[in-house]
């Protein structure tokens, strides 16, 4: 029986991260540094393109994904709301740890895989990437339809209840230097990165 989607893990709006965002396993963002204090963690399974896909259906968009890593959306939510793109509060250096290996597609069901974050050793984000509202296929299918997608992009593709912004504003405890962050995927790996 297919799941029902219960849980809002994808925004009905598309942000952007520069190659400058990139992070990698055990890497460090240096949020002392930054501009802003409302750091939020958003744990995503990222699809990794591995050939150009133009107009593609979602029957076959899986087929051009070569593989999936973890991934870490890492947000600052006063720079995010600012204006209608969310760009600002999405791209700043070092804001979107991957890793910390790539897996080939054949080797995962990404509408099944188990998603989690913790802080610090405490659970904040538990849920499964079959609650996705829109799944890889159609992200992929999606994305073609407006721009070629070449080998080596990448595509973040949502996340589940349970970042700090989803909390009333009297329960959000944003991340701060010294903050360690796992953010986890069945089959795929543990990624970790300290804030400083």
């Amino acid at each position: 029986m297919p799941r029902k989607p219960t849980r809002n893990c994808r925004r009905n709006r598309y942000s952007y991260k520069f190659s400058t965002a990139l992070n990698s396993h055990g890497g460090t963002i240096a949020v002392s540094k930054e501009p802003g204090k409302n750091f939020d963690y958003e744990t995503e399974l990222v699809a990794v393109i591995g050939r150009s896909a133009r107009n593609v259906g979602e029957a076959e968009a899986l087929n051009y994904v070569f593989g999936y890593c973890t991934g870490q959306d890492f947000s600052e939510r006063d720079q995010q709301m600012r204006s209608g793109q969310w760009m600002l509060g999405k791209t700043g250096d070092g804001w979107g740890p991957i890793g910390p290996w790539l897996v080939t597609a054949d080797q995962v069901d990404p509408q099944n895989l188990n998603i989690s974050t913790k802080v610090n050793g405490e659970q904040r984000q538990s849920a499964n990437t079959g609650d996705m509202i829109f799944g890889v296929a159609q992200l992929v299918s999606y994305a073609s339809r407006f721009m070629t997608l070449e080998p080596g992009d990448i595509i973040f593709t949502g996340t589940p209840e349970g970042v700090i912004a989803g909390y009333p504003p009297e329960k959000r405890v944003w991340l701060k230097a010294g903050d360690k962050v796992v953010s986890s995927i069945e089959k795929v790996g543990d990624l970790e990165f300290t804030l400083t």
